[in-house]
């Protein structure tokens, strides 16, 4: 039978492909990034109405306290500080990524503060994707998102929506640690790089980066034997560490400038552990807001501690090295500070907290797995409350971790 002249048939329209995994954790962790910021944001507007009404203190310029300023002073006016002024001996321990950036975005938003806080934006989105992807690609699915999400909720979070170096650090840090996990060394070294422009942490995670080279899960998918050649791209992270040495060198005579200037500004030098505890534990025995300080700082060295133990027990190497080296280094020094706000940068912690409120598909230990979204539960009802009154402590120009 002829079909000339015949109507073509009839071809229905296909629906739209389902997001794949990428997609998924992209709006996730754009979701959960910007709802995040914009409560902050409406925080801020409503402590200022209600909780500082009557101070005169403009709101944005609340946001400028503590690092974020000093960050401010080294972009504008470079490590000796502002002319005219008392020099700050503490500022070569700021790295010198964050005031760099700071110097790149400033002829764009003139206002110096202003530019912090959108680093931190834009650098935070970077992280908060990589995060998702990074817990979707180790653990069930959902693991990203409520990675993410613990961390936002962590007491000392207002530090990602700051000035500060931490979202910057994160956006170079969890993308090395994802191109780890999945072999791309080149892309992990280079990215490691970045972070060691930003803080020294990026020398633990270097190290981590080596160990995780030899021990991580990327070697039986690639026949368990390692790509020798390519351990060269995992020296980049130590570069940056090198010049800046040698910059600081040229300026004070001192390789070792960036840790010193962490005795001459904060006092802080290496002790035995216990000569740590015992002072932070009689300054935690106060009053006033000082002493709820330090009580948060020992929280988080116990926190550090034990997970620490955890991921040594579990023989998670790479973790164990980067996690471990920094509360080490956190809890040998003369007093605890910034312990809390450290955390921020422990990846690892947030998603092994999120695997265990991840509902597993075929649970084995059939009354356990109820439990498991119940502790995403009870993690946002303890934290969320004290991430909320460090935003307004760090607002009201307290130290907040």
């Amino acid at each position: 039978m002829s079909l000339a002249g015949s109507a073509p048939p009839t071809v229905e329209p296909s629906e739209a492909p389902p997001p794949g995994p990428g997609e998924t954790a992209f709006y996730q962790a754009l979701t959960l990034w910007i709802g995040s910021r914009l409560g902050i944001v409406l925080l801020t507007v409503m402590a200022g109405g209600m909780v500082f009404a009557g101070e005169g203190k403009p709101l944005l310029e609340r946001w400028r306290a503590w690092d974020a300023n000093l960050l401010i002073v080294i972009a504008e006016y470079g490590y000796d500080g502002e002319p005219g002024k008392p020099n700050d001996a503490g500022l070569p321990a700021f790295f010198p990524g964050m005031p760099l950036m700071l110097r790149l975005v400033h002829p764009i938003v003139s206002e110096w503060t202003l530019t912090g806080i959108l680093i931190s934006l834009v650098a935070g989105g970077v992280a908060a994707v990589a995060l998702v992807r990074l817990g979707d690609h180790e653990g069930a699915e959902g693991t990203g998102w409520r990675a993410l999400l613990m961390l936002l909720l962590c007491p000392t979070a207002v530090f990602l929506f700051a000035g500060y170096s931490e979202a910057l650090f994160l956006a170079f840090g969890i993308p090395a640690w994802l191109a780890a996990r999945r072999g791309n060394w080149p892309a992990a070294g280079l990215l490691g790089a970045g972070a060691s422009c930003v803080r020294i942490t990026g020398l633990f995670l270097a190290l981590a980066l080596i160990v995780e080279y030899f021990t991580g899960p990327w070697r039986a998918a690639r026949g368990g034997s390692p790509y020798r050649q390519t351990i060269a791209w995992l020296l980049a992270p130590f570069v940056p560490l090198a010049l800046y040495s040698a910059y600081q060198y040229g300026r004070t005579g001192d390789w070792l400038a960036w840790n010193h200037a962490q005795e001459a500004g904060w006092g802080r030098s290496l002790v035995m552990p216990w000569e740590a505890w015992a002072t932070t534990w009689a300054s935690a025995a106060g009053d006033g807001q000082f002493a709820w300080a330090f009580r948060m700082e020992i929280a988080g060295a116990v926190v550090g501690v034990a997970f620490t133990l955890w991921l040594l027990v579990r023989r998670r190497w790479s973790e164990l090295t980067y996690v471990g080296l920094q509360v080490g280094a956190l809890v040998c020094s003369a007093y605890y500070l910034s312990i809390p706000r450290s955390a921020l940068l422990w990846w690892p912690l947030w998603l092994a907290l999120a695997r265990a409120a991840t509902p597993r598909k075929d649970p084995g230990d059939g009354w356990a797995e109820p439990l498991r979204p119940g502790l995403l539960v009870f993690y946002a009802l303890v934290a969320g409350p004290l991430m909320v009154l460090n935003t307004l402590t760090f607002l009201k120009g307290g130290w907040a971790g």
